[in-house]
């Protein structure tokens, strides 16, 4: 006997729904090319300027944005000390001394414990020199500077000056000065960078730079590709014309000093003989070769001969000699 009750509850029969199309769908194999393609920053660079090129304000913000830039880069213009060159820079004082200040504390975090004492003979050699060279940094507009020397025991051969006036001396390069003068043509080298302003120069480009990747990156190029294109064009480029730059300057300025310009030609000799087979081409380089650097340094000699004249050295140096031999015929 069938129960009526029972029978009456029973869930009619549904068939399920079809999901073989989209099981199949799922488990489609994919052949080649049918992937989603991966945005690029190409795409995406192209995607946004056509976007903008669709509004209608599109022209006159051209026109703004393109009048803006004008106008901040005249405004910007500035003749570089003792050269005269114009060049763009933005960077303003604070900001470079701030700059330089993180330098500082980097390098003296990094060679704790190899700065020379004041008493070494090393580091008065430096002083001096130094002293002779900063009434004309200051004449050139390193005024109120809190300058302060530091000779770091390394085999590096190496100098620099950071803004603010701290001077840093590898004891690796010292060999190579030979004497006061060989250290004045490289103290007076990186003086003259700091006189130039040069680290802010640099600073100021770096936008521009990085425009000019994204540029790059949207006609396709990789960033290794772009980032090698900018620095064969623009930044190697531009780092070599400071330092010829800083060459002329120092030059002037230790001839101004009152020493012997024919020493800092005499300098990029030695070091050009010393790594003849190791410097990469100029092309290449942030640094114009040690032989074409030689070669300016001797184009600009009269020019270095006439500011010692002016600055009276002939004089000077007579008053040293006599001073020197009297105090080698003193006895103690």
């Amino acid at each position: 006997m069938f129960r009526t009750g029972l029978r009456a509850s029973r869930v009619p029969f549904r068939p399920p729904p079809r999901s073989h199309n989209v099981q199949i769908r799922a488990y489609r194999q994919k052949r080649f090319g049918d992937a989603t393609p991966r945005s690029s920053p190409r795409n995406f660079i192209i995607a946004y300027l056509m976007r903008w090129a669709a509004k209608p304000t599109f022209y006159r913000d051209v026109g703004v944005i393109s009048a803006g830039a004008g106008g901040f880069y005249l405004y910007n213009l500035e003749e570089v000390p003792v050269s005269g060159r114009r060049r763009f820079n933005w960077v303003t004082p604070n900001l470079e001394a701030w700059l330089g200040k993180q330098t500082v504390e980097g390098v003296k975090e990094e060679y704790k414990g190899k700065f020379l004492p004041e008493w070494d003979p090393r580091v008065q050699q430096v002083k001096r020199v130094l002293e002779r060279l900063i009434p004309y940094a200051k004449s050139e507009g390193l005024r109120d500077v809190d300058w302060e020397v530091n000779v770091i025991d390394s085999p590096q051969q190496n100098a620099f000056v950071a803004p603010g006036g701290k001077v840093f001396v590898f004891t690796g390069i010292l060999p190579l000065c030979k004497d006061d003068n060989g250290i004045a043509a490289v103290l007076g080298h990186e003086i003259a960078h700091v006189v130039a302003h040069h680290s802010a120069e640099r600073f100021s480009q770096s936008p521009l730079i990085l425009a000019g990747i994204m540029f790059l990156l949207s006609v396709d190029f990789s960033f290794y590709s772009s980032l090698m294109l900018l620095n064969l064009f623009l930044s190697w480029p531009g780092s070599r014309k400071q330092e010829a730059e800083a060459d002329y300057i120092g030059l002037i300025m230790m001839a101004e000093g009152c020493y012997r310009p024919e020493a800092a030609m005499e300098f990029w000799r030695r070091m050009d003989k010393q790594g003849q087979h190791q410097a990469p081409p100029e092309l290449m380089s942030t640094h114009p070769s040690n032989h074409n650097r030689e070669e300016k340094i001797r184009e600009w000699l009269p020019q270095a001969h006439q500011k010692a004249e002016s600055s009276d050295c002939h004089a000077m140096m007579n008053y040293t000699d006599q001073f020197a031999a009297t105090f080698r015929g003193t006895r103690w």
